[in-house]
């Protein structure tokens, strides 16, 4: 393709940042829009990157033949109508995870992209980080045996973004500390167990440290320009324990936005008939065998790049370019979404849920 893509960008928060100087990386493409419902935000992308212009309502954009591919960074509950509107117009759409608020509201999202023959890629970064993608491999060549059992942890001591904002407000978020830390979690278990069917969830979902607000005691919040103690909600899992049965591998996780315990537990455990990993999150990984009748323990170096959103903004565009679906396509992501709301269900209803 030879001329440029034309870039829109929705929503000029903290995520944004990952996507926008990235995409200035690439010759093919060129940002020409930055839309935020908080002007000054558009304003100062516009100022900051020294490109593209400034708008306020995402709806003056439809119609406009200079877009090509939009990312959509927005809070949770505009995900999906931003991300149809724009399908429907013709565009390619890479959209921040969660996938949507609500299964109900991504399934619409798959349908649509379906319908419109439109990209649809939703933000799971963790499909284009280095460790993960060697996991998957020793994983898939056979180095770790049978996987069986997979245990995810994603705990913090006291760390509820935005107390009282819109991440602690299930009507606009979906959900706590699931649907925001969990997400990742499980979608990279599954990209690692090669796409495994669930087949049924149990969790329990608990909304304790939060309230009432104004005790709530830490030492400091990320998103904190956005919490609201005194008129705010706090309605979100602050912790959340499930187990997830799928076709392959068995999935148990504990997951604290907020714990009285004050460590910091963020791994994943893959326990396999011939050896196990241990991969911190964000950063490299353990491997355990009883290789030559020893017990052993492997520590691989390898260049890494951490969370790479240039990997997957790359991918994204090639994706547009080529009409060929990545690893992000909204038909992987959809299965995370399905656990989520799964696991949701079960802690709404004392019982096991089938999918």
């Amino acid at each position: 393709m030879s001329k440029k893509l034309g870039v829109a960008v929705i929503g000029c928060g903290n995520i944004s940042r990952s996507h926008i100087p990235n995409y200035l990386k690439l010759d093919n493409v060129e940002v020409r829009y930055f839309c935020d419902i908080i002007p000054e935000r558009a304003d100062a992308a516009v100022e900051t990157y020294g490109c593209g212009k400034a708008v306020y309502n995402y709806k003056e954009l439809l119609g406009h033949d200079d877009i090509d591919i939009v990312s959509v960074c927005t809070h949770n509950d505009f995900h999906a109508p931003i991300s149809i509107d724009f399908m429907r117009d013709g565009k390619d759409v890479l959209c921040e995870k969660p996938a949507a608020r609500t299964l109900e509201e991504a399934l619409e999202m798959q349908k649509v992209a379906h319908e419109t023959g439109r990209i649809l890629s939703i933000g799971v970064v963790n499909r284009f980080v280095d460790s993960v993608n060697k996991v998957k491999e020793l994983i898939e060549n056979g180095t770790l045996g049978e996987v069986y059992q997979v245990y995810i942890s994603f705990r913090a001591h006291r760390s509820i973004p935005g107390l009282g904002g819109d991440f602690t407000t299930k009507a606009v978020s979906g959900g706590g500390v699931l649907i925001d830390w969990g997400v990742h979690y499980i979608d990279l278990v599954l990209y690692c167990l090669g796409e495994p069917t669930p087949l049924t969830c149990s969790g329990v979902a608990h909304c304790k440290l939060g309230t009432p607000m104004e005790d709530y005691v830490c030492t400091g919040m990320w998103a904190d320009d956005t919490s609201d103690r005194k008129n705010g909600t706090y309605d979100v899992d602050d912790f959340v324990t499930g187990l997830i049965r799928t076709d392959k591998a068995t999935l148990t996780l504990n997951g604290a936005w907020a714990q009285n315990i004050g460590e910091q537990e963020c791994f994943v455990d893959f326990l396999g008939t011939k050896g196990g990993i241990r991969m911190q999150y964000g950063g490299k990984f353990k491997l355990y065998s009883t290789m030559g009748d020893m017990l052993t323990e492997i520590t691989p170096d390898y260049k890494s790049t951490g969370f790479d959103y240039g990997k997957e903004i790359e991918s994204f565009v090639e994706s547009a370019v080529t009409r060929k679906p990545n690893q992000a396509h909204i038909d992987k992501a959809i299965v995370t979404s399905k656990i989520l709301d799964a696991i949701y269900r079960s802690s709404e209803s004392g019982r096991e849920v089938t999918l």
